[in-house]
């Protein structure tokens, strides 16, 4: 069960109503996981599902390379509000099954695209080691360019923010606590 209760919008003060508004706003349809933390410091909530938004639907990177950097996020902090809000966009996106398969079992998949090789280790070394190797770097940086690359290390930091999040505050998938 979560540390924090999920607030019904009756509940809530006049600024975690006018965030909750905020979010339905823009291209999200519901309040999930992170977002009902967010309602406890609506400023900072506001500025997350701001940062949210643009690393999920506006960045340079491509949907499919988005979705298997947040799959891999989740499964590496075990995040299972991430995962399973994620690993069947990661399918719709493009991701092959056998590769979120591996990736749910803490596997390194075969990749058979240079670009998800890369984005898969790049997210793995990051998170494993807190830095990026100057040859993922570098072999990254040529796949993708700066500002992409960029990009890319702020969907990791964003989903990692989140992960962290959702684990102190016990914010999990029903019937997911085992997951990984």
């Amino acid at each position: 069960m979560a540390r924090i209760k999920e607030l019904e919008y009756g509940e809530m003060a006049p600024d975690q109503q006018a965030l909750h508004d905020e979010i339905l706003s823009g291209p999200r349809d519901t309040i999930v996981g992170p977002m009902h933390g967010w309602f406890r410091s609506p400023e900072l909530g506001s500025l997350m599902q701001k940062l949210g938004a643009y690393c999920r639907y506006y960045t340079s990177v491509p949907a499919r390379l988005s979705e298997l950097t947040i799959i891999t996020v989740a499964q590496y902090w075990r995040q299972t509000v991430e995962w399973t809000e994620h690993k069947d966009i990661a399918f719709e996106s493009g991701i092959s099954r056998s590769i979120i398969d591996a990736i749910e079992r803490g596997e390194t998949p075969n990749f058979e695209k240079a670009d998800e090789e890369i984005v898969h280790r790049l997210t793995s070394e990051i998170s494993a080691t807190r830095y990026l190797s100057d040859s993922t770097y570098q072999e990254a940086l040529e796949q993708f360019g700066e500002k992409t690359l960029f990009e890319l290390t702020s969907i990791i930091g964003y989903y990692t923010s989140l992960a962290i999040q959702m684990n102190c505050f016990e914010i999990q998938a029903p019937d997911c606590r085992d997951l990984f």
